[in-house]
Protein backbone atom coordinates (compact mmCIF):
# COMPACT_ATOMS: atom_id res chain seq x y z
CA UNK A 1 0.00 0.00 0.00
CA UNK A 2 1.28 3.45 -0.94
CA UNK A 3 1.46 5.26 2.41
CA UNK A 4 2.63 8.55 0.91
CA UNK A 5 -0.40 8.69 -1.36
CA UNK A 6 -2.64 7.71 1.54
CA UNK A 7 -1.29 10.56 3.67
CA UNK A 8 -1.80 13.02 0.81
CA UNK A 9 -5.44 11.98 0.41
CA UNK A 10 -6.11 12.19 4.14
CA UNK A 11 -4.59 15.68 4.31
CA UNK A 12 -6.71 16.81 1.36
CA UNK A 13 -9.77 15.50 3.21
CA UNK A 14 -8.76 17.40 6.37
CA UNK A 15 -8.63 14.19 8.36
CA UNK A 16 -7.11 14.09 11.88
CA UNK A 17 -3.62 12.64 12.22
CA UNK A 18 -4.82 9.53 14.06
CA UNK A 19 -6.81 8.44 11.01
CA UNK A 20 -3.80 6.97 9.26
CA UNK A 21 -3.05 4.82 12.31
CA UNK A 22 -6.56 3.39 12.16
CA UNK A 23 -6.08 2.51 8.51
CA UNK A 24 -2.63 1.00 9.08
CA UNK A 25 -3.96 -1.25 11.83
CA UNK A 26 -6.91 -2.38 9.72
CA UNK A 27 -4.85 -3.13 6.59
CA UNK A 28 -1.52 -4.38 7.94
CA UNK A 29 -2.54 -6.21 11.09
CA UNK A 30 -6.21 -7.10 10.72
CA UNK A 31 -5.98 -8.19 7.08
CA UNK A 32 -8.83 -6.02 5.82
CA UNK A 33 -8.58 -5.96 2.03
CA UNK A 34 -10.82 -3.01 1.17
CA UNK A 35 -11.14 0.52 2.51
CA UNK A 36 -14.91 0.11 2.36
CA UNK A 37 -14.67 -2.56 5.09
CA UNK A 38 -12.89 -0.34 7.62
CA UNK A 39 -15.77 0.44 9.96
CA UNK A 40 -13.90 3.16 11.91
CA UNK A 41 -13.92 5.40 8.81
CA UNK A 42 -16.83 7.52 7.67
CA UNK A 43 -18.77 6.39 4.62
CA UNK A 44 -17.63 9.44 2.63
CA UNK A 45 -13.95 8.82 3.40
CA UNK A 46 -14.25 5.14 2.53
CA UNK A 47 -15.72 6.07 -0.84
CA UNK A 48 -12.94 8.57 -1.53
CA UNK A 49 -10.21 6.08 -0.68
CA UNK A 50 -11.80 3.32 -2.77
CA UNK A 51 -11.92 5.68 -5.74
CA UNK A 52 -8.50 7.29 -5.32
CA UNK A 53 -6.17 4.38 -4.55
CA UNK A 54 -6.01 0.59 -4.52
CA UNK A 55 -4.80 -1.24 -1.44
CA UNK A 56 -2.41 -3.43 -3.47
CA UNK A 57 0.11 -2.43 -6.14
CA UNK A 58 -0.82 -5.29 -8.45
CA UNK A 59 -3.76 -7.25 -9.82
CA UNK A 60 -4.16 -10.93 -9.07
CA UNK A 61 -4.18 -12.81 -12.37
CA UNK A 62 -4.37 -16.40 -11.14
CA UNK A 63 -4.25 -18.43 -7.96
CA UNK A 64 -3.34 -22.12 -8.09
CA UNK A 65 -3.84 -24.48 -5.16
CA UNK A 66 -2.19 -27.91 -4.87
CA UNK A 67 -4.41 -30.97 -4.41
CA UNK A 68 -3.34 -31.38 -0.78
CA UNK A 69 -3.98 -27.69 -0.08
CA UNK A 70 -0.47 -27.21 1.32
CA UNK A 71 0.77 -24.98 -1.50
CA UNK A 72 -0.77 -21.92 -3.13
CA UNK A 73 0.79 -19.89 -5.94
CA UNK A 74 -0.37 -16.45 -7.07
CA UNK A 75 0.44 -14.83 -10.41
CA UNK A 76 0.48 -11.06 -9.90
CA UNK A 77 0.37 -8.37 -12.59
CA UNK A 78 2.21 -5.18 -11.67
CA UNK A 79 1.01 -1.76 -12.81
CA UNK A 80 3.55 -1.70 -15.67
CA UNK A 81 2.33 -5.08 -16.95
CA UNK A 82 5.19 -7.17 -15.62
CA UNK A 83 4.34 -10.44 -13.90
CA UNK A 84 5.71 -11.89 -10.67
CA UNK A 85 4.82 -14.90 -8.56
CA UNK A 86 4.45 -15.40 -4.83
CA UNK A 87 3.88 -18.67 -2.99
CA UNK A 88 2.27 -19.72 0.26
CA UNK A 89 3.14 -23.12 1.75
CA UNK A 90 2.21 -25.05 4.87
CA UNK A 91 5.20 -27.21 5.88
CA UNK A 92 3.24 -28.23 8.98
CA UNK A 93 -0.49 -28.08 9.72
CA UNK A 94 -1.45 -24.53 10.66
CA UNK A 95 2.03 -23.17 9.89
CA UNK A 96 2.01 -20.93 6.82
CA UNK A 97 5.10 -19.50 5.17
CA UNK A 98 5.08 -16.87 2.41
CA UNK A 99 7.76 -17.04 -0.28
CA UNK A 100 8.05 -13.63 -1.90
CA UNK A 101 9.81 -12.10 -4.90
CA UNK A 102 12.05 -9.03 -4.93
CA UNK A 103 12.71 -8.64 -8.67
CA UNK A 104 11.00 -9.27 -11.98
CA UNK A 105 13.22 -12.05 -13.26
CA UNK A 106 16.80 -12.46 -12.08
CA UNK A 107 20.25 -11.62 -13.39
CA UNK A 108 22.09 -14.43 -11.59
CA UNK A 109 21.53 -16.97 -14.36
CA UNK A 110 21.71 -20.14 -12.26
CA UNK A 111 21.41 -23.01 -14.75
CA UNK A 112 18.94 -25.04 -12.67
CA UNK A 113 16.53 -22.17 -11.90
CA UNK A 114 13.51 -21.25 -14.02
CA UNK A 115 13.63 -17.61 -12.88
CA UNK A 116 17.19 -17.29 -14.13
CA UNK A 117 16.07 -18.20 -17.66
CA UNK A 118 13.84 -15.11 -17.75
CA UNK A 119 16.76 -12.77 -17.24
CA UNK A 120 16.53 -9.53 -15.28
CA UNK A 121 13.73 -7.06 -16.07
CA UNK A 122 13.57 -4.71 -13.10
CA UNK A 123 13.71 -4.38 -9.33
CA UNK A 124 10.54 -4.41 -7.28
CA UNK A 125 9.80 -1.47 -5.01
CA UNK A 126 9.49 -1.97 -1.27
CA UNK A 127 5.74 -1.48 -1.69
CA UNK A 128 5.52 -4.22 -4.33
CA UNK A 129 7.50 -6.56 -2.08
CA UNK A 130 5.48 -5.99 1.08
CA UNK A 131 2.17 -5.99 -0.81
CA UNK A 132 2.79 -9.69 -1.49
CA UNK A 133 2.63 -10.19 2.27
CA UNK A 134 -0.52 -8.08 2.49
CA UNK A 135 -2.08 -10.29 -0.16
CA UNK A 136 -1.28 -13.49 1.73
CA UNK A 137 -2.46 -12.03 5.04
CA UNK A 138 -5.76 -11.18 3.36
CA UNK A 139 -5.98 -14.65 1.84
CA UNK A 140 -5.29 -16.43 5.14
CA UNK A 141 -7.90 -14.33 6.91
CA UNK A 142 -10.58 -16.02 4.80
CA UNK A 143 -9.54 -19.39 6.27
CA UNK A 144 -8.98 -18.15 9.84
CA UNK A 145 -5.24 -18.74 9.61
CA UNK A 146 -2.30 -16.42 10.19
CA UNK A 147 1.05 -16.02 8.51
CA UNK A 148 3.90 -17.64 10.44
CA UNK A 149 7.09 -16.92 8.49
CA UNK A 150 8.37 -15.03 5.46
CA UNK A 151 11.16 -16.08 3.10
CA UNK A 152 12.77 -13.96 0.38
CA UNK A 153 13.23 -16.99 -1.86
CA UNK A 154 10.98 -16.12 -4.79
CA UNK A 155 12.03 -14.39 -7.99
CA UNK A 156 15.23 -12.34 -7.85
CA UNK A 157 18.39 -11.86 -5.82
CA UNK A 158 17.67 -9.79 -2.67
CA UNK A 159 21.17 -8.31 -2.39
CA UNK A 160 20.97 -6.99 -5.96
CA UNK A 161 17.99 -4.88 -4.86
CA UNK A 162 19.14 -4.10 -1.34
CA UNK A 163 17.81 -0.54 -1.12
CA UNK A 164 14.23 -1.72 -1.67
CA UNK A 165 14.62 -5.05 0.11
CA UNK A 166 16.05 -3.39 3.21
CA UNK A 167 13.17 -0.90 3.24
CA UNK A 168 10.71 -3.76 2.93
CA UNK A 169 12.37 -5.47 5.91
CA UNK A 170 12.03 -2.29 7.94
CA UNK A 171 8.34 -2.13 7.00
CA UNK A 172 7.70 -5.77 7.82
CA UNK A 173 9.32 -5.47 11.25
CA UNK A 174 7.82 -2.04 12.04
CA UNK A 175 5.41 -2.50 14.99
CA UNK A 176 3.22 0.25 13.53
CA UNK A 177 2.87 -1.65 10.25
CA UNK A 178 3.16 -5.44 9.98
CA UNK A 179 4.88 -5.96 13.32
CA UNK A 180 6.51 -9.25 12.22
CA UNK A 181 9.44 -10.49 14.30
CA UNK A 182 12.86 -10.43 12.63
CA UNK A 183 13.47 -14.08 13.45
CA UNK A 184 10.34 -15.02 11.50
CA UNK A 185 11.92 -13.66 8.31
CA UNK A 186 14.61 -15.26 6.13
CA UNK A 187 16.60 -13.77 3.25
CA UNK A 188 18.21 -16.09 0.72
CA UNK A 189 21.16 -15.12 -1.48
CA UNK A 190 23.00 -16.85 -4.31
CA UNK A 191 26.22 -15.58 -2.75
CA UNK A 192 27.04 -11.86 -2.66
CA UNK A 193 29.57 -11.19 0.14
CA UNK A 194 28.92 -7.45 0.43
CA UNK A 195 25.21 -8.20 0.81
CA UNK A 196 25.91 -10.65 3.60
CA UNK A 197 27.99 -7.98 5.33
CA UNK A 198 25.20 -5.38 4.99
CA UNK A 199 22.60 -7.75 6.37
CA UNK A 200 24.76 -8.57 9.37
CA UNK A 201 25.11 -4.87 10.05
CA UNK A 202 21.51 -3.76 9.44
CA UNK A 203 19.38 -6.83 10.27
CA UNK A 204 21.39 -9.14 12.54
CA UNK A 205 18.26 -10.95 13.76
CA UNK A 206 16.84 -11.76 10.31
CA UNK A 207 17.72 -15.30 9.17
CA UNK A 208 20.25 -15.76 6.38
CA UNK A 209 20.17 -18.59 3.84
CA UNK A 210 22.83 -19.20 1.21
CA UNK A 211 22.02 -21.01 -2.03
CA UNK A 212 25.17 -23.08 -1.95
CA UNK A 213 24.66 -26.29 -3.99
CA UNK A 214 28.33 -27.00 -4.86
CA UNK A 215 31.41 -27.40 -2.68
CA UNK A 216 33.90 -26.88 -5.50
CA UNK A 217 34.53 -23.66 -7.40
CA UNK A 218 34.66 -25.51 -10.73
CA UNK A 219 31.18 -26.99 -10.40
CA UNK A 220 29.67 -23.94 -8.74
CA UNK A 221 30.97 -21.55 -11.42
CA UNK A 222 29.65 -23.81 -14.19
CA UNK A 223 26.09 -23.79 -12.81
CA UNK A 224 26.08 -20.49 -10.89
CA UNK A 225 27.84 -17.62 -12.78
CA UNK A 226 27.88 -15.49 -9.61
CA UNK A 227 30.65 -17.78 -8.31
CA UNK A 228 33.05 -16.53 -10.97
CA UNK A 229 32.98 -13.16 -9.22
CA UNK A 230 32.36 -14.32 -5.66
CA UNK A 231 34.02 -17.69 -5.19
CA UNK A 232 33.97 -20.03 -2.21
CA UNK A 233 36.89 -18.31 -0.52
CA UNK A 234 35.09 -14.95 -0.58
CA UNK A 235 31.93 -16.59 0.74
CA UNK A 236 33.92 -18.22 3.53
CA UNK A 237 35.30 -14.86 4.64
CA UNK A 238 31.85 -13.25 4.41
CA UNK A 239 30.32 -15.99 6.58
CA UNK A 240 33.12 -15.75 9.13
CA UNK A 241 32.51 -12.01 9.40
CA UNK A 242 28.77 -12.61 9.61
CA UNK A 243 29.20 -15.03 12.52
CA UNK A 244 31.54 -12.63 14.31
CA UNK A 245 28.85 -9.93 14.21
CA UNK A 246 25.63 -11.91 14.70
CA UNK A 247 26.40 -15.30 16.29
CA UNK A 248 23.36 -16.47 14.26
CA UNK A 249 22.95 -19.75 12.41
CA UNK A 250 23.12 -19.73 8.60
CA UNK A 251 21.30 -22.22 6.37
CA UNK A 252 23.13 -23.67 3.38
CA UNK A 253 20.59 -24.64 0.71
CA UNK A 254 21.79 -27.60 -1.33
CA UNK A 255 19.72 -28.76 -4.31
CA UNK A 256 20.38 -32.42 -5.05
CA UNK A 257 21.19 -32.88 -8.76
CA UNK A 258 21.58 -36.45 -10.04
CA UNK A 259 25.13 -37.20 -11.17
CA UNK A 260 26.17 -33.58 -10.69
CA UNK A 261 26.61 -32.80 -6.99
CA UNK A 262 25.41 -35.88 -5.13
CA UNK A 263 28.36 -38.28 -4.78
CA UNK A 264 30.77 -38.79 -1.88
CA UNK A 265 33.35 -36.40 -3.35
CA UNK A 266 30.71 -33.66 -3.49
CA UNK A 267 29.81 -34.40 0.12
CA UNK A 268 33.49 -34.20 1.10
CA UNK A 269 33.81 -30.82 -0.64
CA UNK A 270 30.78 -29.53 1.27
CA UNK A 271 32.18 -30.84 4.56
CA UNK A 272 35.58 -29.28 3.87
CA UNK A 273 33.99 -25.90 3.16
CA UNK A 274 31.96 -25.97 6.37
CA UNK A 275 34.96 -27.03 8.45
CA UNK A 276 37.13 -24.31 6.90
CA UNK A 277 34.82 -21.68 8.37
CA UNK A 278 35.34 -23.03 11.87
CA UNK A 279 31.75 -22.71 13.09
CA UNK A 280 30.13 -26.12 12.56
CA UNK A 281 27.42 -25.38 15.11
CA UNK A 282 26.32 -22.27 13.20
CA UNK A 283 25.89 -23.89 9.77
CA UNK A 284 22.92 -26.08 8.90
CA UNK A 285 22.56 -27.81 5.53
CA UNK A 286 19.13 -28.14 3.92
CA UNK A 287 19.09 -30.83 1.25
CA UNK A 288 16.43 -30.16 -1.39
CA UNK A 289 15.53 -32.65 -4.09
CA UNK A 290 15.55 -30.81 -7.40
CA UNK A 291 12.18 -29.58 -8.64
CA UNK A 292 11.91 -30.09 -12.39
CA UNK A 293 12.32 -27.11 -14.72
CA UNK A 294 13.16 -26.78 -18.39
CA UNK A 295 16.79 -27.85 -17.98
CA UNK A 296 19.11 -30.81 -18.40
CA UNK A 297 19.17 -31.50 -14.66
CA UNK A 298 17.40 -34.34 -12.89
CA UNK A 299 16.68 -34.80 -9.21
CA UNK A 300 18.78 -37.17 -7.14
CA UNK A 301 16.84 -40.21 -6.01
CA UNK A 302 15.34 -40.39 -2.55
CA UNK A 303 17.83 -43.13 -1.68
CA UNK A 304 20.82 -41.09 -2.88
CA UNK A 305 19.60 -38.07 -0.93
CA UNK A 306 19.30 -40.13 2.25
CA UNK A 307 22.81 -41.56 1.78
CA UNK A 308 24.16 -38.02 1.27
CA UNK A 309 22.44 -36.87 4.46
CA UNK A 310 23.71 -39.83 6.46
CA UNK A 311 27.28 -39.20 5.29
CA UNK A 312 27.08 -35.56 6.40
CA UNK A 313 25.68 -36.59 9.77
CA UNK A 314 28.54 -39.05 10.31
CA UNK A 315 30.89 -36.12 9.81
CA UNK A 316 29.06 -34.05 12.45
CA UNK A 317 27.35 -31.73 9.99
CA UNK A 318 23.85 -30.52 10.91
CA UNK A 319 21.60 -31.50 8.02
CA UNK A 320 17.93 -31.87 7.13
CA UNK A 321 16.19 -33.16 4.03
CA UNK A 322 13.76 -30.34 3.42
CA UNK A 323 10.23 -31.27 2.45
CA UNK A 324 9.46 -29.87 -0.98
CA UNK A 325 6.02 -28.39 -1.57
CA UNK A 326 4.35 -26.85 -4.59
CA UNK A 327 5.94 -28.76 -7.48
CA UNK A 328 2.60 -29.74 -9.03
CA UNK A 329 1.65 -26.06 -9.37
CA UNK A 330 5.16 -25.02 -10.48
CA UNK A 331 5.56 -23.16 -7.21
CA UNK A 332 8.45 -25.04 -5.62
CA UNK A 333 12.02 -23.85 -5.13
CA UNK A 334 13.54 -22.76 -8.47
CA UNK A 335 10.32 -23.07 -10.49
CA UNK A 336 8.97 -19.51 -10.43
CA UNK A 337 8.90 -18.06 -13.94
CA UNK A 338 6.19 -15.40 -13.83
CA UNK A 339 3.62 -17.34 -15.82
Amino acid sequence: MNLQKLETILQAQNQPKFRIQQIKKAIYQEGISSFSDISTLSKDLREVLEKEMPVLSFEVQQVLISKDGQSIKALLKLRDGNLIEAVLIAPKPGIWSACISCQVGCAMGCKFCATGKIGFKRNLTAEEITDQILFWIQHLKTTNHKLSTIVYMGMGEPFSNWEQVSQSLRDLTDPNLFGIGSRSISVSTSGIPEGIEKMAQEFPQVNLALSFHFGSNEKRSAAMPINRKNNLESLKVALQNYFAKTKRKVFLEYVMLAGVNDDSKDADNLIDFIRSIGKLQLLHVNLIRYNSTDSQFKSSSKERTILFRDYLEKNRIEVTIRKSLGEEIQGACGQLAGK
